[in-house]
């Protein structure tokens, strides 16, 4: 289906990012599952595409374009079909290089957020932590200031480029007496500083991104290192998640996409009892159940993008993006899978892929639960949500 949300421009740049994931990426991602990680060449090969700086200005090696271009580029990513490439190849400029970008001085944009463009360095987002997952409020990492350093001590999990990452933009609690959502603060915390650690989790899925455990040891980390007002990171947070989950989102219904048409192919070549499976009803309405759902949530998604573009914070409406596109995709995985039979249990086939990297879409970035409770004391409590003001600018 062509829809006219997209551009001519926006649709060359897909042709020619979808050419360079054909080339350059999809013969690889099988080695990379194994290898649990991606090279930091990749990266480096899409900072000179400037596939990491869409949406960043031309001032610090960005380009400068619209939200489009970043909806087209988490399409794309997941016709890849390698969960965990997509995460770790876009979890560098959907979150950190996005933090730096909104709130980082120009000091902190000059270190981090330039190199950040062209693939140079990589980063990761630590915010949760063992104790606590979607519950930011309940951040116990801390970072006591000490004349012109914090000292940074606690720890963090299911960091996506936990490990390999070569700066981490750490959420801390700069008021050891603050409780709930004050007294929280971003930091960048470089790699190599004394008293940083971190080890790989094993995963699930995702095989190709590599998910850490991160720990700080009386880090001292410069005050210059701060990103955006002290205390105020609580609603940088919050205002980014809204991104996120948009993003994920669209990584959602575009991987329900992919197993949709890879199952249409199958069930093309697949003969049983004489005929091919297309041919089957009970396949046929399945297949026309999925695809109408899928193409609902995308022009869903798709309305709220330009809404959020247009600088409403849209906190609700991509809660439901979220929660719509991620069950939907777990759903449609597992009955693609069923469709192919056995085959689809078998790993040389895509859909056992598919299926373990769709499940963690109800995970990751808030769960399904979570998304539920902020749409109902939205909707029945009449609860509001602040976006970061000028006075956390």
């Amino acid at each position: 289906m062509t829809i006219p949300y997209f551009t001519e421009e926006h649709e060359l740049f897909r042709q020619s990012f979808k050419d360079f994931l054909n080339k350059e990426v999809v013969p690889h991602i099988d080695q990379w599952e194994k290898d649990r990680e991606l090279p930091r060449s990749i990266y480096k090969r899409f900072g000179e595409m400037g596939f990491f700086g869409l949406t960043t200005s031309e001032e610090y090696g960005g380009s400068g374009l619209d939200i489009k271009y970043e909806i087209i580029f988490d399409e794309e990513l997941a016709w890849v079909n390698s969960g965990g490439f997509a995460a770790s190849i876009s979890a560098h400029p959907l979150l950190a290089i996005t933090h730096l970008r909104e709130e980082g001085s120009t000091h902190l944009k000059e270190k981090y957020l330039r190199p950040s463009v062209s693939g140079d360095i990589v980063g990761c987002l630590a915010i949760t932590e063992p104790f606590g997952g979607s519950d930011v409020k309940a951040i116990r990492t801390a970072a006591i200031k000490e004349g012109d350093h914090y000292i940074v001590n606690g720890s963090k999990t299911f960091i996506t480029n936990g490990v390999l990452s070569d700066f981490i933009i750490a959420v801390c609690r700069t008021d050891p007496k603050s409780k709930g959502a004050q007294g929280l603060s971003l930091l960048v915390i470089d790699r190599d500083m004394e008293g940083v650690s971190a080890r790989k989790l094993e995963k699930l899925g995702w095989h190709a991104s590599d998910t850490g455990e991160i720990a700080f040891d009386n880090v001292k980390v410069p005050v210059e290192n701060l990103l955006g007002v002290e205390h105020a990171g609580f609603f940088y947070i919050m205002e980014h998640f809204v991104s996120e989950r948009l993003s994920l989102a669209v990584g959602s219904y575009a991987k329900a996409e992919c197993a949709l048409h890879l199952t249409i192919q199958y069930l093309n070549e697949r003969e049983a009892f004489g005929r091919k499976l297309k041919n089957f009803q009970v396949l046929r309405h399945r297949i026309a159940q999925m695809a109408s759902e899928i193409e609902m949530v995308k022009i869903f998604t798709y309305s709220l993008c330009e809404k959020y573009q247009a600088g409403e914070y849209i906190v609700k409406e991509a809660s439901m993006a979220k929660l719509l596109a991620t069950q939907l995709c777990d759903r449609v995985a597992t009955e693609c899978l069923q469709m192919f039979g056995g085959y689809g249990y078998m790993e040389s086939y895509p859909l056992a892929r598919i299926l373990r990297d769709a499940r963690l879409g109800q995970i990751g970035g808030g769960t399904s639960e979570i998304m539920c409770e902020i749409i109902a004391k939205m909707l029945i409590e009449g609860k509001g949500y602040q976006k970061a003001t000028a006075k956390h600018k």
